[in-house]
């Protein structure tokens, strides 16, 4: 905190000094339509607001398209997106599944073609997941995606809208383990759990930090033939914003990098899927616990 602090004054010295009275005072924050997007935008609300005297803006429920088109024409000034999102779905690559070589792809192509700035990952990776109830994988022996394709034209599949139409989703993943659903099924993600359990569906998309996945008895298949790419979590702002602003917000998120693994993040979600707390909430509790705001 101290060090964010001071890197701050620093940075906001810097900016009255070069002339930078004037300056914009507002800076939009994007965010995507599921929980984890919603935290992680408050997180980086809190951070500014504790921390500066700039009012933020949030947008919500965005689409990957839209918040990607958003981010580049300047509707958006700053989101959290995902290395495979941008990799697999954006610049629609998929050579590699390296996690160091789809974020270096990622922040070269972002910062030459778009002009935008891609952090360093966060700590986590949200990757795709396929999962069953835990009484289908007994019966049908299911541990790997391999096994769900000896049976898939039996099941039905539920997925966000994204996954099933997008380059690095349902589509590929077919043809990559050579399997057939009998239907698919554009869910909800909180409802892509109850239809699980209430057999609407056999076969659910879930990311790996979902928090629905503490909340239920379901069973994870294992991804054997590494189709799904790495999903980091990176900040991605417009380079301009700096100029604007007077100041260097990304010194801002500079604490965060390796605080939200995995585990965190899913308890995070956990918190407001099934806690009910709201993503400010859970946004602030995790700020303060880290002492990346005064507590």
């Amino acid at each position: 905190m101290k060090l964010i602090s001071l890197i701050l004054m620093v940075s906001l010295l810097c900016g009255l000094l070069s002339g930078c009275a004037g300056k914009r005072k507002e800076i939009i924050i994007g965010a995507k339509d599921f929980t984890e997007q919603y935290i992680l935008a408050e997180i980086l609300a809190l951070l500014i607001e504790e921390n500066t005297d700039i009012s933020v803006t949030l947008r919500t429920d965005l689409s990957s398209d839209v918040i990607f088109a958003a981010i580049r024409t300047g509707v958006v000034d700053v989101y959290v997106d995902y290395t495979g999102t941008i990799y697999g779905s954006y610049l629609a690559r998929s050579e590699t599944r390296d996690p160091f070589k789809v974020y270096e792809y990622a922040r070269n192509a972002f910062a030459e073609n778009y002009n935008l700035f891609v952090l360093p990952p966060l700590g986590f990776n949200n990757t795709y997941n396929l999962a069953v109830t835990n009484e289908v994988a007994q019966e049908f022996q299911l541990q790997t995606i391999t096994d769900l394709a000896s049976v898939s034209e039996n099941f039905i599949i539920g997925g966000s809208a994204e996954f099933l139409t997008r380059n690095d989703g349902l589509p590929n993943l077919k043809i990559h383990y050579d399997m057939i659903f009998k239907s698919e099924l554009a869910v909800d993600s909180i409802d892509r759990y109850t239809s699980l359990m209430n057999d609407d569906i056999q076969v659910a998309e879930t990311f790996a930090t979902d928090g629905h996945i503490l909340a239920y008895d379901i069973t994870v298949l294992k991804d054997d033939k590494h189709f799904f790419l790495p999903y980091e979590g990176v900040i991605v702002m417009r380079t301009e914003l700096s100029d604007e602003l007077g100041i260097e917000p990304y010194l801002l998120f500079t604490g965060l990098t390796d605080l939200l693994t995995d585990d965190v993040m899913r308890d995070l979600n956990y918190r407001v899927d099934v806690n009910n707390e709201a993503p400010r909430d859970a946004a602030e509790y995790f700020l303060r616990k880290n002492n990346l705001i005064a507590g």
